[in-house]
């Protein structure tokens, strides 16, 4: 009976171990790409068997409860905004003269039109805070190798994703990878970041490709074309007050 309680001690500091390190390791990533504050510009492009378009837009966050995120083109989407403040998210549509607030049902829908979903730009939930995390094992994404973790929602949470995969780079902290699966434990989404180099001092990847798993031929890229840290941002930038403003 002594031996056995002794293996299940065992068996519970060692996850409770992988679980504080997933934490820290997430944590020391998700730090390193956003900083205390940023400001960025930033080309998305949508893909399609048929078609494809471009974006241009603006982010400043400040933080992890204050981020806006500014369209500059094309023509017909210029001045849309999304606004951020702790568990709030509001849209500015310039066409309605109209601010928005989203519900949280609205976080897993498509950012405009793309592959990312409004969780994923505006980032209402928290890689940190809102799952729990446990090291899987070592792999290797690009020849960098990476750990392995699992995020998991926490009980009561409301969030996107039902289970989230992340590599993220042993030896500089970076995500190199994602897989977003449902609450039904189905795949939906494959992130995979490249073109690791120097931006705002750190070294991180300048390209991010979202692509579903449901729709053949479809992707979205990311491409960071500036990015900046520890910028002087005030509180009264990320107010509803200042969307239509924007520029």
């Amino acid at each position: 009976m002594l031996k056995t309680t002794s293996v299940f001690i065992s068996l519970w500091i060692i996850l409770s171990v992988r679980a504080q390190d997933g934490r820290e390791i997430v944590k020391k990533a998700d730090d390193k790409a956003k900083g205390k504050n940023s400001l960025a510009s930033m080309t998305i492009q949508i893909i399609r068997p048929g078609w494809s378009r471009e974006m241009v837009m603006k982010t400043w966050t400040k933080g992890n409860d204050l981020a806006l995120i500014l369209v500059v083109s094309p023509a017909k989407d210029k001045g849309i905004a999304y606004l951020k403040r702790k568990k709030e998210v509001w849209n500015w549509i310039p066409a309605i003269e109209r601010n928005i607030k989203l519900p949280p049902s609205m976080m897993s829908q498509s950012w405009m039109g793309t592959d990312f979903t409004n969780d994923d730009l505006v980032k209402e939930a928290s890689v940190v805070e809102d799952y729990d995390h446990t090291v899987i094992r070592d792999s290797a994404i690009d020849g960098r190798l990476c750990y392995m973790i699992r995020l998991l929602p926490k009980p009561q949470t409301s969030v996107v994703w039902g289970q989230v995969l992340l590599w993220i780079d042993k030896k500089e902290f970076i995500i190199l990878h994602a897989v977003y699966y449902d609450e039904d434990g189905s795949l939906v989404n494959t992130m995979h970041c490249s073109d690791i180099k120097m931006l705002g001092g750190r070294l991180l990847p300048a390209r991010m490709e979202m692509i579903p798993a449901e729709k053949k031929g479809n992707k979205t890229v990311l491409i960071y074309n500036d990015l900046k840290f520890d910028q002087t941002l005030d509180d009264d930038l990320f107010t509803t007050q200042n969307l239509p403003k924007l520029k």
